[in-house]
C-alpha cells in the first residue's frame, strides 16, 4: 500500500439544492504548499502557490438537526479523472464563529473509493471550513489516502 497525504485550501460556494434542507457545495483549489512555523511567539501557517493543476470539489450537504449535517461528494484532482468519493462519518458540526459574518465548522469524511490514481482508495479526510453569509466557502482539507 502506498500512502498519499494532501493539504489544500478550497474556495467556492454553498448554495441551496433542489430539496429543502439540502445545500450543494462547489469549490476548487490550486496546487499549493502549506508552511507551518513554530516560534517562541506561537505558530503561523500560510499557503503558498505551487506549480501544478487544480482540484475540484462537489458535495451534497443535508441538515441533520441543530448545527449538524451529513455530506457526500467527490474531489477530482487534475484533468485526467483522478477522483475520490467520500461520505461523512457520523455528523459534521457547523455553528457561529468569533467573526459574526462567518460560521465555522468541521467534518470527517471516509473515502469510499475512487477512479484513476484512486481506484480502490481508502482513508480519511478532515475538513475545517468557514461559510460567509453569502454562501462563500473556505475549506481547509487534510487527506490521508491509501492506494495499491
Amino acid at each position: 500500500m502506498r500512502q498519499i497525504v494532501y493539504s489544500l485550501q478550497f474556495k467556492g460556494k454553498a448554495l441551496p439544492g433542489h430539496e429543502s434542507g439540502v445545500l450543494k457545495a462547489t469549490t476548487s483549489a490550486t496546487s499549493c504548499s502549506l508552511q507551518s512555523v513554530v516560534t517562541d511567539d506561537g505558530v503561523e501557517g500560510t499557503f503558498h502557490p505551487a506549480d501544478g493543476g487544480m482540484a475540484f470539489f462537489e458535495s451534497e450537504i443535508r441538515a441533520a438537526g441543530q448545527n449538524a449535517f451529513t455530506e457526500s461528494g467527490t474531489i477530482t484532482f487534475g484533468e485526467e479523472g483522478h477522483s475520490l468519493r467520500f461520505s461523512t462519518i457520523g455528523q459534521g458540526a457547523l455553528g457561529p464563529s468569533a467573526d459574526p459574518k462567518l460560521s465555522a465548522g468541521a467534518v470527517l469524511w471516509k473515502i469510499e473509493g475512487g477512479d484513476g490514481q484512486f481506484e480502490g482508495a481508502t482513508g480519511y479526510i478532515t475538513s475545517n471550513f468557514l461559510v460567509a453569509q453569502d454562501g462563500e466557502v473556505t475549506d481547509h482539507q487534510l487527506g490521508v489516502i491509501f492506494v495499491k
